[in-house]
């Protein structure tokens, strides 16, 4: 059993059983975003530890998006993905990019901290965002003082550093184009640093179209409406998005591997090694076509 813990969540898994009803027809096209918020991006992709090919052996794509990549495959079913191009890289966070005035450390020689929307004491003390990445064994219940803190930000602390002036070296934005063995499309967007995360799906089909946003609860089915003073209708169907992590696919895929242990029939949201492996087809592929600047073609 391989833990793609998105397809659990119910806002895709409504979307899946939608595609197996028919209702929307064969897919022709998919389009995806995964907007990664600006607080996300410099903690986990700038000072942190997904921040460098190197440190992690794994790309951005791959640390963030293998989730999205998956999904696309897993709405085609069983068809192949058969090329991929891909662009992107490091747009925002290098150093030639810095405010007038930066520094090197936000609590030690930077003057525009104050007004900085990457200060580190906004992000982790006072918004106390990500606590867990920035604060040495919180995650054992140690939580340091405010003084403690402090000093940690002023001196070792790696989520101290100005976000412009890191060791980091992976993408903030790519985009990846897919065709599939049956000539169906589908393009994907990472977008690093927007105002608020979130991830959004757009499949075209032959008899209508879903769309949607993962965090907003619900999507959308429509279908074209030829009766006259119509153009289209559409459903709005709820997908009960709780506070879980992804989407609510955490406890969903733990309570799914016990009942397969139990003998169970897997569900929907199951899937072998044969077909999770497009996903990261996709993504090893977008990567050689990003820094070879060609299209990769996925062999069987």
């Amino acid at each position: 059993m391989i833990c793609h813990v998105m397809r659990y969540a119910p806002f895709y898994l409504e979307i899946r059983k939608q595609i197996e009803s028919g209702i929307i027809g064969d897919i022709i096209a998919i389009q995806t975003e995964e907007n990664v918020s600006y607080h996300h991006m410099a903690t986990s992709f700038v000072r942190g530890k997904w921040n460098s090919i190197a440190n992690c052996d794994s790309s951005m794509l791959l640390a963030k998006c293998c989730h999205d990549l998956d999904m696309i495959s897993w709405m085609k079913g069983s068809i192949r993905p058969k090329k991929v191009s891909s662009f992107g890289g490091l747009f925002q966070f290098r150093e030639e990019k810095a405010p007038e005035g930066a520094g090197t450390r936000c609590l030690v020689d930077c003057p525009i901290e104050a007004t900085c929307t990457y200060s580190a004491k906004k992000m982790y003390m006072e918004q106390e965002l990500w606590g867990i990445y920035a604060w040495d064994n919180m995650h054992l219940g140690t939580v340091p003082t405010h003084e403690e803190k402090i000093e940690s930000l002023r001196t070792s602390n790696p989520y101290g550093r100005c976000v412009w002036r890191c060791d980091n070296d992976v993408v903030d934005h790519q985009t990846v184009i897919i065709e599939f063995e049956d000539g169906s499309t589908a393009s994907h967007n990472l977008t690093g640093a927007t105002s608020k995360s979130c991830r959004t799906i757009h499949i075209t089909g032959t008899k209508g179209e879903i769309s949607g946003n993962m965090e907003d609860g619900y999507f959308l089915v429509r279908q074209p409406d030829t009766r006259p003073g119509h153009l289209y209708k559409e459903v709005r169907i709820e997908s009960n998005v709780t506070s879980d992590m992804h989407g609510g696919g955490d406890l969903r895929l733990i309570a799914d591997f016990v009942r397969t242990l139990r003998g169970d029939k897997p569900s929907l949201s199951s899937t072998s090694l044969e077909k999770s492996i497009y996903g990261h087809q996709i993504v090893f592929a977008a990567e050689r076509s990003r820094s070879e600047n060609n299209v990769v073609e996925i062999s069987l």
